[in-house]
């Protein structure tokens, strides 16, 4: 700390606690990490941060590392606070974004995403195994029943790129909140991105059918877009398991976005 040092505390995540130190030299993020939640679906490394950050670093992917360690048990992370505003609009910027991130070779060890249609059910029963009887008969009578889809091919992958995950400034994206990556199918991330509820949460409404269109023609790469569009029941299915179960334990916001999510894969 300096002379001049001002914590800012920042509310935009849901799970760590985040602040902004404004200082007369830096303008740097102060991340400390949780340790009692949790979450099927995000993991919460602070390592794997520290060390996306670091690879990422001059990729205009992420915000540049300054420091990480432990406080007590808890972990922490200092980088570079990122100029902009939650994407909003323009779903073109996240598709490129996103194409930028995956076609890159980075040697990280990062956990296996869950890759193919059976990873992902198998995936989603284990989120349902927390829900109540209920909420699990409910979603079981709405599996999907599709072909099983082999694993793809994979490479790094954000693992949360939701609007409140995307930072924009003009023409220029950068994603934060690396905490839970994973060397996956690429479509893991557009299925995220791409997610009624999360749209839901994050920005207050879903996409429409244009603005989804518009991010897969821009996303480079058709394969990709073939895996998702082939399995996107699978990732509503398990999405919609996830929002049952938060919206049960203290965010009640997961529930319309529940809704939401349900229809979505009803639609399919």
């Amino acid at each position: 700390m300096q002379t001049g040092d001002r914590f800012e505390t920042l509310y935009g995540g849901r799970t760590n606690r985040v602040w902004r130190l404004h200082g007369p030299a830096d303008d740097l993020v102060v991340k400390l990490y949780r340790r009692d939640f949790d979450n099927p679906l995000f993991g919460n490394d602070a390592q794997l941060e520290a060390l996306c950050l670091d690879r990422l670093e001059g990729t205009g992917l992420a915000p540049q590392l300054r420091a990480s360690g432990a406080l007590g048990q808890e972990a922490w992370v200092v980088y570079d606070h990122a100029p902009g505003a939650p994407w909003r609009t323009d779903p073109a910027i996240a598709a490129r974004m996103l194409a930028n991130l995956h076609r890159r070779a980075l040697d990280i060890p990062a956990p296996a995403g869950c890759n193919g249609s059976a990873a992902i059910r198998t995936h989603a029963e284990a989120i349902l195994s927390r829900c109540d009887q209920p909420d699990r008969e409910l979603l079981l009578k709405a599996r999907p029943h599709t072909a099983t889809i082999a694993p793809g091919p994979a490479c790094l992958i954000h693992g949360d790129p939701v609007a409140g995950n995307l930072l924009v400034s003009g023409d220029q994206a950068i994603l934060i909140d690396w905490q839970c990556p994973a060397i996956g199918d690429p479509a893991e991330d557009l299925a995220m991105f791409l997610s009624p509820a999360m749209q839901q949460v994050y920005r207050g409404a879903p996409l429409t059918a244009a603005e989804e269109q518009q991010f897969l023609s821009a996303y480079d790469n058709a394969g990709t877009v073939a895996r998702y569009l082939s399995l996107k029941p699978w990732f509503h299915w398990r999405m919609a398991a996830y929002c049952r179960w938060r919206a049960r334990n203290g965010a009640p916001d997961y529930a319309p976005a529940f809704e939401l999510e349900h229809a979505a894969l009803a639609a399919c």
